[in-house]
């Protein structure tokens, strides 16, 4: 199936989401197109990449001075902790604003590293690459970076777009069951509060893009990262319709709170219980105006 791609344009930003198998491949020709002034690349990759993807990077790269940061990608290392001690790397490397730094990994080293490029002498070339679901078709998109703190979760951190989103499939044969149905939570999220033809569509290929079918796949979130960027371009800081994004969540940051950010309820559970729950909580709202 051939590549497909997303357009993001909002207020002076514009970039590309290239969506299909192996697109890593086109990595190198974009970065030279997008960043021709960079000659050091700093990698933050998830630990738990597949070490194939790395050596691939390694080679398709190997014309830059390539720096891989490995990154243990919790909620616990999604802190200041961890974007000080990157920022003294990229200052000691003496990386400078033309250069670039790649996110490889799930939603939270996506989050760290666009918040760290965001704040690196005011903005440094920033590239996601999301390996997970879940980040491919929700977190890669729309320019929110940040880290946790005492208070709470993503208090820290600033709206910064990358200057390209390559998603690649590939990462994708890697996931487990688990890890899909956390990515599918976020696709059904944006069925529901936007196109009742794609959610009426998941209905009948749940079990196909569960079971990972490229084609669907792609077509899902392609279709996912369509209807989020509707919301985003219209409200890039989140003072109003973008809101709507976060349908399900409040309830879920709460249960991931009690659960003290444990395994035992992934994020995308948590969505889909917290889903329910609003929808409950809608329900029974709307009975008692009735009988008022």
């Amino acid at each position: 199936m051939k590549n497909q791609v997303v357009k993001f344009k909002a207020k002076g930003n514009s970039y590309s989401i290239i969506i299909g198998k192996n697109t890593l491949n086109i990595l190198p020709k974009k970065i030279k197109l997008l960043c021709p002034r960079a000659k050091n690349i700093a990698i933050i990759i998830d630990k738990k990449i597949p070490i194939k993807f790395k050596k691939n990077l390694k080679e398709k790269l190997k014309k830059y001075n390539l720096l891989f940061l490995p990154f243990l990608a919790n909620e616990k290392n999604k802190s200041t902790k961890t974007i000080h001690n990157f920022l003294n790397i990229l200052l000691s490397k003496n990386y400078n604003r033309s250069d670039l730094v790649i996110s490889v990994g799930g939603g939270i080293t996506g989050d760290v590293t666009g918040f760290l490029a965001s704040i690196y002498k005011r903005g440094i070339n920033f590239i996601n690459v999301p390996t997970t679901l879940l980040a491919q078709v929700d977190s890669a998109v729309g320019g929110k970076t940040g880290v946790n703190s005492i208070y709470g979760k993503n208090l820290i951190g600033s709206f910064y777009q990358p200057k390209l989103v390559i998603t690649d499939t590939a990462f994708i044969n890697s996931l487990s069951k688990r890890e899909m149905i956390c990515g599918f939570a976020e696709i059904l999220k944006h069925s529901i509060i936007k196109d009742l033809n794609f959610f009426l569509w998941l209905q009948k290929n749940t079990k196909l893009i569960l079971s990972k079918d490229s084609e669907k796949l792609i077509y899902a979130i392609k279709k996912s990262c369509q209807i989020k960027i509707h919301f985003v371009t219209q409200d890039i800081n989140e003072k109003g319709l973008r809101m709507l994004l976060n349908f399900g969540h409040t309830f879920a940051h709460a249960i991931e709170v009690k659960n003290n950010y444990s395994k035992k309820i992934s994020h995308g559970e948590a969505v889909l219980a917290g889903m329910i729950l609003a929808i409950k909580l809608s329900i029974i709202k709307k009975n008692a105006m009735k009988k008022l």
